[in-house]
């Protein structure tokens, strides 16, 4: 194994979290190296969000009516704390964003066109070209950390483990590199984990099929807490169109069609939520159940945009609308038809909106965080925000570390072959899915054992392990976690905490 000493923070991931981070710790002096094993703009969540970054930012709005309904949609496990300094930096995140170059939609007098999505009680999501706010936000920051000479990116660099010292302070990580996947064990003075979510794990996700879950594993190997892992956001429009049903991830329709006034209907025209105006704009738990049901009944789901966006589709819904035409549907004369597929984890490793976790020396930001914005079911369009404005602040904060000891041998876990993955996403999406109950979890553990004893402790087999345990032992239905046999909501929310027993690094090290 190859050694290297980096005196600076070494930040996982190149979402929007990762490099808000890294942009924040170099403007503080640090020196900074990204690692990510795909070319930035490539393999991350944040370029292909579509509906945008929710903000208070129209004289109806602010940032306490913006809070009231995170923890609204939250069902009981929204952090109020959390969620003010979320909202609180919304306008000021937009506006670096903006300052950045991301080209967000403006109004005649130049302020932020905001658009209404599911749960918000007013407009305000601010998008870019109608539904392509991810990537063009994303570029801006890339364009930004390209040019900050701080900021070094390895764009081949995969985590393999967390560096530990004597004391269990997290000094480094151990990266594969390359074609070859040499190990580098780098000696940092912190680490940043934004790696992303969950979408991986599961057969029919809307996320980077790459993304499965590794950092929250890793982090809880090292001995972080993990939050709340069990609270799983499925989308309930995802496109499953002839053709799409082989593409890896599924392409989205995004909620914003619905903001607009598209509407979901079976496959007899009838209203999957009911008639009212605002029956399909209830939070995502409650369509992407509904969407569920109508396809296990075989009427089918599809999104009628016929009347509410109609010949305007190219240029106010341009990826969507070309999602559909390559698939051989034009969604101007035809309904979308949709499914619900994982889309996002609420939960993860336990971090504070510093982005610090119950290790020293390590952070989490975006997906892979957990710092109590989202509780059991996220409010739409938060995710950007919270990428962004934690991101930031996880990056100031990371480079005021000095380092630890020296690193402890680090253990390195397997991976798993691609039959076996295959196997772990089809039971997911099986049974830790949209509905669950014990008997499909608990086979679902079968599952995890079985791969386990065959391969060896893949760090994918221990994130998928913290969800459908999680799962299992909450015996309620809450926010984004639903179990068809327990279909109640217990009086009191209580979060589920999560930490394995001995750090990885100190079992090696005996």
């Amino acid at each position: 194994m190859n050694r290297m000493r980096h005196d600076g923070p070494v930040i996982v991931g190149a979402g929007l979290a990762g490099l808000s981070a890294a942009l924040e710790a170099a403007r503080a002096g640090a020196q900074v190296l990204v690692v990510t094993p795909e070319p930035l703009l490539s393999a991350c969540s944040s370029a292909w969000a579509q509906g945008g970054m929710a903000a208070a930012l129209s004289a109806v709005d602010s940032a306490e009516l913006h809070a009231a309904d995170t923890e609204a949609a939250g069902a009981g496990l929204v952090e109020g704390e959390a969620a003010r300094a979320l909202t609180g930096a919304g306008r000021s995140t937009v506006e670096w964003l903006a300052g950045l170059g991301a080209p967000f939609d403006r109004d005649a007098d130049g302020g932020f066109l905001v658009s209404l999505e599911a749960a918000h009680s007013t407009p305000r999501v601010a998008r870019v070209g109608g539904d392509g706010a991810g990537r063009a936000i994303l570029s801006a920051v890339v364009a930004a950390v390209r040019a900050e000479k701080r900021i070094v990116v390895w764009d081949d660099a995969r985590l393999k483990a967390l560096a530990q010292d004597a004391d269990g302070r997290v000094v480094g990580a151990v990266v594969a590199r390359g074609a070859a996947e040499r190990l580098v064990e780098i000696t940092a003075t912190a680490v940043v984990l934004a790696t992303g979510g969950a979408g991986g794990l599961f057969a029919a996700t809307t996320t980077p099929s790459a993304l499965k879950g590794e950092g929250m594993a890793l982090a809880g190997l090292a001995g972080a807490e993990i939050l709340d892992p069990e609270f799983v956001q499925f989308h309930p429009t995802a496109i499953d169109l002839p053709g799409s049903g082989d593409l890896d991830p599924a392409p989205l329709a995004t909620e914003a069609l619905r903001g607009e006034g598209a509407r979901l209907i079976d496959g007899e025209g009838r209203f999957l939520l009911g008639a009212a105006d605002d029956a399909d704009l209830k939070p995502r738990d409650v369509v992407a159940r509904a969407v569920h049901a109508a396809r296990m009944d075989g009427r089918g789901a599809y999104l009628d945009a016929r009347t509410a966006i109609g010949q305007a589709f190219p240029h106010e819904f341009p990826a969507v609308f070309a999602a559909c035409m390559r698939a051989g549907l034009d969604p101007r004369v035809s309904p979308i038809p949709v499914m619900a597929a994982c889309h996002y984890h609420m939960g993860g490793i336990a971090a504070d909106a510093d982005g610090r976790t119950t290790v020293a020396g390590l952070y989490a930001v975006g997906e892979c965080a957990a710092t109590g914005v989202h509780g059991a079911n996220r409010l739409a369009s938060n995710s950007l925000l919270e990428a962004a404005a934690f991101g930031r602040r996880a990056g100031a904060a990371a480079a005021r570390e000095t380092g630890g000891g020296r690193p402890l041998p680090a253990r390195i876990a397997p991976d798993l072959p691609q039959a076996a993955m295959n196997a772990l996403r089809a039971a997911m999406t099986a049974h830790a899915g949209v509905v669950r109950d014990a008997p499909g979890l608990s086979e679902l553990i079968g599952v995890i054992d079985r791969l386990d004893a065959q391969h060896g402790a893949a760090s994918t087999l221990l994130a998928a392990r913290l969800i459908a345990q999680a799962a299992l032992d909450r015996r309620e239905s809450r926010g984004g976690h639903f179990r068809a046999d327990y279909p109640h909501t217990a009086p009191q929310a209580e979060h589920t905490r999560v930490k394995l027993t001995r750090p990885a690094a100190m079992e090696a090290a005996e």
